[in-house]
């Protein structure tokens, strides 16, 4: 069903722009996150969006379902949800709410409200992206940052990940307050390129964690690479992305860590003799 890395390597653009997610991607900011969700859920009712979230029967997936239900009833995440620390608030308002865009721009505003109250820790996801984002620089990949964060949780993020070493690694960032629309919109891709002053097209890859990411992609006319840092298995992937009518957007390749995308993109450069690698 899905590209192997080495199909990929053939059958993709080489890049000449990467855009990646920040949170559950580059950097690891999860506790600071399910903190402020915890806090955010319980007002939910008195905003109006209880009412509007979706019916369970409706979801993609029975997990989609259980997590409704059990927000419907208690107002919280399941402690599963958040002890697998696997999915992004992003992806569980999407869940909860939908097509409702409306619904989950005031969700993403109740967040933003408690999220300043947790916010200030944050890792690399795995260690070495930085190492990574220097060697797109060296062949020349203009890169960029997409975040539904807001850019004063951004901006704090970035200036202390590393000691701040991060600061100045990318040629544009886009955070939640710089579009109206929030991922899966394809609005903040497009701003995004046109920051860079590019088009849109399968020379830019567009790297995140989830289906908000690779639905943003695709509707964006980009490259999707998901990048499973859960670890999510072939049976979930396959229900999140089943390619339907409903559903039609596929990833158009997975990698699974970052060594996984280092040797996609060197290898994508070796096909097209840019590229050799060290014996």
């Amino acid at each position: 069903m899905f590209r192997t890395l080495r199909q990929a390597a053939f059958d993709l653009v080489t890049p000449t722009i990467v855009l990646f997610d920040w949170h559950a991607t580059l950097v690891d900011t999860l506790d600071a996150m399910y903190h402020a969700l915890d806090e955010a859920l319980p007002s939910f009712e008195a905003l109006g969006l209880s009412a509007r979230m979706v019916k369970p029967e409706e979801s993609r997936t029975t997990d989609d379902a259980s997590l409704v239900a059990f927000v419907r009833e208690h107002a919280r995440l399941h402690p599963r949800i958040k002890a697998e620390r696997k999915i992004s608030r992003t992806d569980i308002f999407e869940v909860l709410f939908g097509a409702d865009d409306e619904a989950k721009q005031i969700a993403h505003k109740a967040f933003n409200e408690r999220y300043r109250n947790h916010f200030g820790e944050v890792h690399p996801f795995e260690g070495g992206e930085r190492d990574i984002l220097e060697e797109l620089h060296t062949f020349d990949v203009k890169i960029g940052v997409l975040t539904n964060r807001e850019r004063e949780f951004f901006e704090h993020e970035i200036s202390v990940v590393e000691d701040g070493s991060w600061v100045g690694l990318f040629d544009t960032a886009v955070c939640g307050g710089d579009t109206y629309w929030r991922k899966p919109n394809p609005e903040p891709i497009l701003k995004a390129l046109a920051n860079l002053e590019e088009s849109p097209g399968l020379h830019c890859w567009y790297v995140g964690d989830s289906s908000t990411d690779v639905a943003a992609a695709k509707r964006a006319g980009c490259t999707a690479v998901l990048f499973n840092g859960a670890r999510w298995d072939k049976e979930w992937l396959e229900k999140v992305f089943p390619g339907t009518t409903e559903h039609p957007h596929q990833p158009d390749v997975i990698v699974d860590s970052f060594v996984d995308f280092k040797w996609l993109f060197e290898e994508c450069l070796v096909v097209n003799g840019r590229y050799q690698r060290p014996c």
